[in-house]
C-alpha cells in the first residue's frame, strides 16, 4: 500500500464536504501535493530548491492548506500538476475570521494584519493555471466576490522558508467584508469551526433565528442558499461586529485569467 496517499495519511476530506471540520487537516510538514499523493520534501534540500522561480507564493491561512481541498478545486478544472506546499514561520499576520458566511456552510478564515504575532503556517507556490483557479475559488474576478488577492511585501510581512530562506512578499486572500472582531474592536482569532460556530450563535439571538441553535442547524442552513448566507453576512455588519483587518491597503486592482487558461497576471517572480 502506498503510505503518501491522501488516505492514508488522513488528509483526503475536504471541508467543503464536511463543514464543521474547517480548515481541514493540514500537512504535519513541507510536502508536494501530486494527484492523490502527499510527498514529504526532504529538509536536507538545497536552500534554493524552497523557492520556486517560475510560480506565485501563496500564503495559505485556512482550507488551502488542505490537500484534500485542494485536490477538490483542481479536480474541478482537471487540473493535475504538482502543487509545493512549504511550511513556513510567518511574522506580521494572524488568521482570523472572515466577515461573511460561505455558501460551503461554514465561515471561513481571513489573515489580519499582526505586526508582533509568528506562527507556522503554510506558502503553497501555485503556477499560472492553478493560481487562476484559486483566485476563482476566493471569488477575486468578480465584482462582489468574497475575498481580492493581496502581496503582502517584506519587511511588514516575514516569511521564513525552511534553512532560514527569506521571501520579497507573498500572496494573500483578503476578504472584502473584513474580519469580526473579538469585543475590543481587534480582530478576533480563527478558533476551528465548531467552537467558532457556537460561540456566534450564543451571542446573537437574530443569527439563531435564521441559522438555527447548533452548528449542525448553522451548515445545513447555509450550505447552498446564496440569499440566507448573504443575510448572514449583512447581520454581521448590522450587529457591529466587523472590522478591518489591516491589509486592505495592501490591494490593488488586478487582472486574472480564467481557470484551465493560464492567468493574465503574473505574481512577481521571485
Amino acid at each position: 500500500m502506498d503510505g503518501f496517499t491522501l488516505n492514508a495519511l488522513g488528509l483526503a476530506e475536504a471541508p467543503r464536504d464536511h463543514p464543521l471540520r474547517y480548515p481541514g487537516a493540514w500537512p504535519a510538514d513541507s510536502a508536494l501535493l501530486d494527484g492523490d499523493r502527499l510527498v514529504p520534501l526532504a529538509g536536507s534540500l538545497p536552500l534554493d530548491r524552497w523557492r520556486h522561480e517560475d510560480r506565485a507564493p501563496v500564503l495559505a491561512v485556512g482550507s488551502n492548506a488542505s490537500p484534500g481541498q485542494l485536490r477538490h478545486k483542481m479536480a474541478e478544472f482537471a487540473i493535475t500538476s504538482p502543487i509545493p506546499m512549504v511550511r513556513a514561520r510567518v511574522t506580521g499576520v494572524d488568521v482570523g475570521v472572515s466577515a461573511h458566511v460561505s455558501r460551503m456552510g461554514y465561515v471561513s478564515a481571513s489573515p489580519f494584519e499582526a505586526p508582533y504575532t509568528a506562527r507556522e503556517l503554510f506558502v503553497i507556490w501555485l503556477d499560472a493555471e492553478q493560481l487562476a483557479v484559486i483566485d476563482a475559488s476566493e471569488g477575486v474576478p468578480l465584482p462582489h466576490g468574497n475575498y481580492r488577492r493581496a502581496w503582502l511585501p517584506a519587511p511588514e510581512v516575514r516569511i521564513e522558508l525552511p534553512g532560514g530562506v527569506t521571501l520579497p512578499g507573498v500572496h494573500s486572500y483578503v476578504n472584502r467584508h473584513g474580519v469580526l472582531h473579538d469585543g475590543t474592536g481587534a480582530p478576533r482569532t480563527h478558533p476551528g469551526q465548531r467552537e467558532l460556530l457556537t460561540e456566534l450563535l450564543v451571542g446573537s439571538a437574530r443569527l439563531r433565528e435564521l441559522f438555527g441553535v447548533t452548528p449542525e442547524e448553522f451548515v445545513a442552513r447555509a450550505r447552498s442558499d446564496r440569499h440566507l448566507c448573504e443575510a448572514g453576512t449583512r447581520l454581521f455588519a448590522d450587529e457591529k461586529r466587523v472590522t478591518e483587518s489591516g491589509l486592505e491597503r495592501y490591494v490593488t486592482v488586478q487582472q486574472t485569467g480564467s481557470p484551465g487558461t493560464a492567468s493574465s497576471l503574473f505574481p512577481p517572480l521571485m
